[in-house]
């Protein structure tokens, strides 16, 4: 048996939508047992020819939520993408009983800056959801968050959950598209996420004295992204990152 009973949760499929041709929304149900910090990652997996494929997603979910949730892109020839792009509802994966990783608000700081490319928006959503959750515990936290994808329908439904929470003040998020003239319709922000950096964080005052930054997803907009904010003299220990692919390898 290739499963380690103790380390794997086995859970079920409750809703999935597709919102492209390789972006899609999965909502799994959430064993009891199963905790973690708003930003980090926990472990699907799947057999697939006697083996146990295995890939780390961040959960979009906040940790208050009684369902988890993953944005997924697939990835052709990704080894677990490739398997999980059949999965219908009420079908079941595995889940590693331990979330992880240190992608998570750094509570030394009220204001954030977060940039993300399509995908990459999940432990945003995260923390953003359980923030809101929260609101009511003397939380000031400010927010502003970048969100780049090359088209409209590849920002999801976060587009819409996003603004509405915005509206309450504490949070500005702002979405951008690089490829403009396949949305005539689109009224928002167009080109790539990181070149709005310097704009936003100068326009909302969010500097090195006072902010600390976060860059997550394509591992290019991270090496681009991070290069900026050292310019604007933001110091390594200010910029979190975490890209969810080497630059040389997508999954």
């Amino acid at each position: 048996m290739l499963l380690e009973a103790d380390a794997l949760f086995k859970i079920k499929l409750l809703e999935r939508i597709d919102y492209s041709h390789d972006i899609a929304v999965f909502r799994f149900e959430k064993p009891k047992d199963f905790d973690y910090k708003p930003g980090q990652y926990a472990t699907l997996a799947m057999e697939h020819e006697g083996k146990l494929v295995q890939r780390a997603y961040s959960m979009v979910s906040s940790p208050l939520d009684n369902d988890l949730e993953f944005i997924i892109e697939f990835v052709a020839g990704g080894s677990l993408t490739t398997i999980m792009a059949n999965l219908k509802v009420g079908d079941t994966l595995y889940l590693r009983n331990q979330a992880k990783g240190i992608f998570y608000l750094d509570e030394n700081y009220t204001r954030h800056l977060m940039v993300a490319t399509v995908t990459g928006i999940a432990p945003y959503v995260s923390i953003i959801r359980t923030l809101e959750k929260k609101r009511d515990e003397n939380q000031n936290h400010q927010i502003v968050l970048l969100h780049g994808a090359s088209i409209a329908s590849e920002l999801c439904d976060y587009l819409k959950e996003l603004d509405v929470i915005a509206r309450k003040g504490w949070l500005e998020y702002v979405p951008t598209i690089s490829r403009p003239w396949d949305e005539p319709e689109w009224a928002g922000e167009t080109g790539r996420v990181e070149d709005l950096l310097r704009k936003y964080a100068d326009g909302f005052n969010f500097n090195h004295e006072n902010a600390v930054a976060y860059v997550c997803g394509h591992p290019q907009m991270i090496l681009n992204a991070k290069s900026i904010l050292l310019r604007a003299r933001f110091k390594e220990e200010q910029i979190k990152q975490e890209a969810y692919f080497p630059l040389e390898l997508q999954d």
